[in-house]
């Protein structure tokens, strides 16, 4: 609950402007856009001034990351939901990738796992992708952490998988937690036949590819930022219809 006016960055810092005032509210661990959580993992702030939101246990939402361990996941928003065998690749790894080297080190110190990170991202990973390959090649393990959801799944990571397979490099994948599966099967919408969407374009293409999947009957599933929400919804009224169910 709350209202705040306007979110601004500095040096990591959260600065919260009020109508005369001027807040700290703490260091930033984790930003996306147009929201960002606090180190202690408590308050998750809107820049749009819509939310200053207070978890009561940290956990609740101290790690918002999935991870690849030659592939595997980890949890989305409750650090209980792990597998015990990502965790045991974890501490056996020599080198974790990192989308956000600092959220991944608040999971790593959950459960105690002390390795080496490294970033790795989409504004890196064409640059760093034959270093990687070479490195593996030679014999070194790594896993690769991304932001929210299981690596390739609108997150990097196919670029290293493809050179991997390419350079005969062992992918291994773990299952554990997805973000859209857990979705889907609560939604209440049909699930023997369904489409996976992701992220839709921002400009370019965007009305085009609304255009084709109006003809889609199957159950579709998206991704969407929670400050573009409502704009999508709408445009998704125009584009599927008002009486589509959407959950």
């Amino acid at each position: 609950k709350g209202k705040i006016y306007q979110l601004t960055w500095h040096e990591e810092i959260a600065l919260v402007y009020g109508a005369d005032t001027l807040k700290k509210i703490g260091e930033i661990t984790y930003r996306g856009e147009g929201w960002g959580l606090t180190t202690d993992g408590r308050q998750l702030l809107m820049s749009d001034g819509s939310a200053l939101i207070t978890f009561r246990d940290p956990d609740t939402f101290a790690s918002i990351r999935t991870i690849m361990v030659h592939d595997g996941s980890t949890p989305i928003g409750n650090l209980k939901d792990i597998t015990l065998r990502a965790i045991e690749v974890l501490k056996e790894v020599d080198l974790i990738l990192a989308e956000d080297t600092r959220t991944t080190s608040h999971l790593l110190t959950h459960y105690q796992i002390t390795k080496p990170l490294s970033p790795y991202h989409q504004h890196n990973e064409h640059k760093i992708l034959a270093h990687l390959t070479e490195q593996l090649a030679g014999g070194k393990t790594m896993a690769l952490v991304t932001d929210a959801g299981t690596p390739g799944i609108s997150d990097p990571a196919f670029l290293l998988v493809r050179e991997c397979i390419k350079n005969d490099i062992r992918v291994e994948c773990l299952p554990g937690a997805t973000a859209f599966v857990p979705a889907l099967v609560n939604s209440g919408l049909p699930m023997n036949s369904f489409c996976f969407e992701g992220f839709l374009p921002l400009k370019k293409g965007r009305q085009t590819m609304l255009k084709k999947l109006a003809e889609e009957e199957r159950t579709m599933i998206f991704y969407e930022s929670p400050m573009r929400l409502i704009k999508t919804l709408h445009e998704f009224i125009g584009y599927f219809g008002p009486g589509r169910q959407c959950c």
